[in-house]
C-alpha cells in the first residue's frame, strides 16, 4: 500500500515528538517497520517536503554511477546511501546496482 503524505508527516510528527515509536506507526498504517523507518529517515535529513508524491526525479546515467559507486566503492550501506541522496526507497538504488552489475557481467 502507498501511504499518503498525510499520513506520512503524520507519523513523523508522532514519532519526532515522542508519542510513538516506528513499530506502532507501522502497525497503524500496515506497512513494514523498515518502510516506516525509511520515511522517518528521510524526512529528518530533507525536510517533510521529500514525504510528497511528486513527479519521478530524472537521474542521469554518470549521476546514477556516482550513487551507485558510494555503495560498490565506497562500501557504504543501501539504506544510508539512499537516505543521503534523498531516494524515494532504497529499493531504487538496489534496482540501480542489480542493473549495474548485470551489465558489467
Amino acid at each position: 500500500m502507498k501511504l499518503t503524505y498525510e499520513q506520512k508527516l503524520k507519523g513523523y510528527n508522532e514519532w519526532k515528538t515522542g508519542l510513538k515509536s516506528p513499530g506502532i506507526i507501522a502497525r497503524e498504517l500496515s506497512v513494514k517497520r523498515l518502510s516506516v523507518i525509511y520515511f522517518l529517515r528521510l524526512a529528518d535529513k530533507h525536510g517533510v517536503e521529500v514525504l510528497k508524491h511528486g513527479k519521478n526525479k530524472y537521474y542521469s546515467p554518470e549521476e546514477k554511477l556516482r550513487i551507485i559507486n558510494r555503495v560498490l566503492i565506497d562500501n557504504e550501506s543501501i539504506l544510508s546511501v539512499s537516505v543521503d541522496e534523498g531516494l524515494s526507497s532504497s529499493g531504487l538504488l538496489n534496482s540501480w546496482i542489480n542493473s549495474y552489475i548485470k551489465k558489467q557481467l
